[in-house]
């Protein structure tokens, strides 16, 4: 059975990586990250090595992208599923953001799934599929996290704007609000550097799960990448313009 072609942003850590290992031994993977380092020690490290396309660019750089759509369309003529998962955290308080910080996410959250869904259009196959990363952050509001929410606001309703777009070609879009996850994205944030400090990573993770969820757990990055590969299945044919929300029921 010819193996999917299926592009995969943000894929060095977190939810990425751990979609790139849940897709790898069943897909060449295209393969998106700043971190090309890290980056390239995961790709090598996946099953069918060989298989996996790497580039190492920022998703809002337009250039870049143009590149990388080329290469991959003269490699494999194009995709069967693209996975818009690249995103940066940020944390003030309206009053105190500063413009240039708004931008700086901006530019990642939402012009980088604009690009990602824009060349992915370009390459996706009829019949395709295309999964976009959100947060809860953008379905429920809480202060000190603007740039951040907004972004992920506008990204799941870019994604319900992609999927009307992508349904005359059978083209499924689907958006997952993950609340928390154990992710690196958390590191930098006050609270959760000083437990880490005081107690360690993982009990810093239980501790915002047990003030925010009533599940009182934190999701893995495994189990976010569950989700993101049955909406890219074939199991998943009748599903486009959903947003599957992920929280431990912290939007309740």
């Amino acid at each position: 059975m010819t193996k999917r072609r299926i592009l995969v942003t943000g894929a060095a850590s977190g939810i990425g990586a751990a979609t790139a290992r849940r897709l790898a031994a069943n897909a060449r993977l295209a393969l998106i990250d700043r971190n090309a380092e890290g980056q390239s020690a995961l790709a090598s490290a996946l099953p069918n090595a060989a298989d996996h396309l790497t580039f190492g660019f920022d998703v809002s750089d337009e250039h870049a992208w143009a590149k990388a759509a080329r290469r991959i369309g003269d490699a494999w003529g194009g995709l069967d599923g693209v996975v818009a998962n690249a995103g940066i955290a940020a944390a003030a308080p309206i009053a105190d953001l500063s413009f240039a910080e708004w931008r700086r996410v901006m530019s990642v959250n939402l012009d980088g799934v604009f690009l990602t869904l824009h060349h992915g259009f370009g390459l996706i196959a009829d019949r395709g599929a295309m999964v976009v990363v959100g947060s809860v952050a953008g379905l429920k509001a809480e202060p000190g996290v603007a740039a951040y929410a907004a972004s992920k606001a506008a990204a799941l309703q870019l994604a319900k704007v992609a999927a009307k777009e992508g349904a005359p070609r059978g083209v499924r879009v689907n958006a997952i609000a993950p609340g928390g996850v154990e992710t690196p994205i958390w590191r930098g944030i006050d609270f959760f550097d000083a437990v880490v400090a005081e107690k360690g990573e993982q009990a810093a993770f239980d501790s915002i799960a047990a003030m925010a969820t009533p599940l009182k757990h934190m999701a893995k990055p495994e189990e976010i990448a569950a989700m993101i590969a049955y909406l890219l299945s074939d199991e998943a044919r009748s599903i486009t313009g959903a947003v599957m929300v992920i929280d431990g029921g912290y939007s309740v």
